[in-house]
């Protein structure tokens, strides 16, 4: 009888445990990579109610230069255009892992974003150095993409964006380094 109720409690403590452990583990990825930057972090924090977006830019070919994240409206014919972005966010690169950069949103409903690793720090695309990722993650050819495949709608609250960096590699390809998270 005693050898039942111990039983019938242990799975009890095994969930408890497990759920802990879960919980814990959230928490258990090195602080770098965890960190939310940019001059509008606050937005992103706990409890922010937005609209904006969490960008998380991955897939680094190193530490060198600046990262800019620029924000485009629910207009195709303005995205990429020169003088028609909404907002844009520059920052020196973090040590290492990913960049999770907070962008506070003007409202709610589609947006695109473009975001451009600065290996040179010369404030423009060098196709031969820098790399660059979009909202959406779209297969990038040698021309831009789409807006529909870059674009995002943000919702209530904090809207998560992974972008992944594109490096061109070899004379014709521009692709990304590292596999992409799904």
């Amino acid at each position: 009888m005693v050898l039942k109720r111990s039983y019938a409690i242990f799975p009890g403590l095994i969930r408890s445990l497990v759920a802990t452990t879960a919980v814990l583990g959230a928490f258990s990825a090195p602080a770098a990579a965890q960190t939310i930057i940019g001059p509008e972090a606050a937005a992103c924090a706990p409890g922010a109610r937005g609209p904006a977006a969490l960008v998380r830019v991955y897939g680094f070919k190193d530490r060198v230069g600046k990262l800019r994240v620029q924000l485009y409206s629910d207009n195709p014919d303005e995205f990429l255009e020169k003088g028609k972005k909404l907002k844009r966010i520059e920052l020196p690169m973090t040590g290492t892992g990913d960049m999770n950069v907070c962008m506070a949103l003007p409202r709610f409903g589609e947006f695109s974003l473009a975001v451009l690793h600065d290996r040179d720090m010369n404030g423009k695309l060098s196709v031969s150095k820098d790399g660059v990722g979009f909202s959406g993650n779209p297969k990038l050819g040698l021309s831009k993409p789409d807006y529909e495949d870059a674009m995002f709608v943000a919702r209530d609250g904090v809207t998560v964006v992974d972008v992944i960096l594109n490096y061109r590699q070899g004379l014709f390809s521009v692709k990304p380094l590292v596999a992409r998270r799904d």
